[in-house]
């Protein structure tokens, strides 16, 4: 296993904001000792948008940079582009352009959004090519120095356009391997599409499949997350790192990859109890407790 030294992936979690992006995110941020932050921008099971607060948003930009913490929007769970319905996929790519100009606002580094569903049976090749009518042109309108997307494979369930790494390969055909597009990899959606973590070698394999899949520097954020489900449950129910069916192994794995250098790691686990700290923590452990090399 090779140490990835001073490319070692900051590790942070997904943030509360109750407060404000600044005046909570920022609390947050350093009660938990996160090097890295994941935010939602409004509600993240509606479609209302939210203009933000301006000097929240400034604080906030300013507070991650002076804590050299990268910054990452989630965006809503309803966005889903490959929906048969004309008005969810309106709604979608309306949310999509908005997380992305708040995104450009905050100074954040990704937005990430889930791979989505066609919905519908026989609807995998229409599903595709709404991505590319609809969301195509969003992606060419983004400016030099604006966030990537980041989109995120599912844990299997339903019509999912992507959940195993594999999936990736036509869903990024789709968008012609648009430059602004990368990949948020999910532990627990990984494992409940699939991919066998409980194997020595089997995080690895995963991993060596996703740049297979879509080339080298795609990967922009990782979410690390244990499953309360087996392997190929198809169920996303996310658990404390260690107490669920992936164990801790794996994660020691994921962290020394090569393709993880300088990719940042965030926890979506039970924050109740010290749960971030306590995630954070031990993943930092497993990080920098890797054999080195060289």
């Amino acid at each position: 296993m090779t140490s990835l030294g001073s490319s070692a992936p900051p590790i942070g979690a997904h943030v509360q904001i109750k407060g404000g992006l600044a005046r909570g995110g920022l609390a947050y941020t350093d009660a938990v000792g996160a090097r890295a932050v994941q935010v939602f921008v409004g509600n993240p099971r509606g479609w209302k948008a939210s203009a933000g607060d301006p000097a929240q948003d400034a604080a906030f930009t300013a507070g991650c940079a002076e804590r050299g913490v990268p910054s990452f929007i989630h965006t809503p769970f309803l966005v889903n582009v490959g929906s048969p319905s004309a008005a969810t996929v309106e709604q979608s790519i309306a949310t999509l352009r908005h997380n992305l100009t708040r995104g450009a606002q905050l100074g954040v580094q990704g937005v990430v959004v889930h791979a989505g569903s066609a919905v519908g049976a026989d609807r995998y090749e229409a599903a595709l090519a709404q991505l590319h009518e609809e969301l195509l042109p969003v992606l060419d309108e983004l400016p030099e120095g604006a966030p990537r997307l980041l989109v995120e494979p599912t844990a299997g369930g339903g019509r999912s356009l992507a959940a195993t790494v594999e999936d990736l390969g036509p869903y990024l055909a789709a968008l012609d391997g648009h430059p602004a597009v990368g990949v948020c990899f999910d532990t627990c959606h990984a494992w409940a599409a699939g991919h066998d973590f409980s194997v020595p070698g089997g995080m690895t394999a995963t991993l060596d499949a996703l740049v297979a899949t879509v080339g080298p520097g795609r990967l922009g954020l990782v979410h690390a997350n244990d499953s309360l489900d087996a392997c190929g449950s198809t169920r996303d129910r996310h658990t404390t790192i260690g107490a669920g069916s992936i164990g801790t192994a794996p994660f020691a794995e994921l962290l020394t990859h090569p393709a993880l250098a300088g990719v940042p790691v965030v926890v979506e686990t039970p924050s109740a109890d010290d749960g971030h700290t306590k995630d954070i923590a031990l993943l930092g452990a497993l990080r920098d407790e890797a054999p080195q090399v060289g």
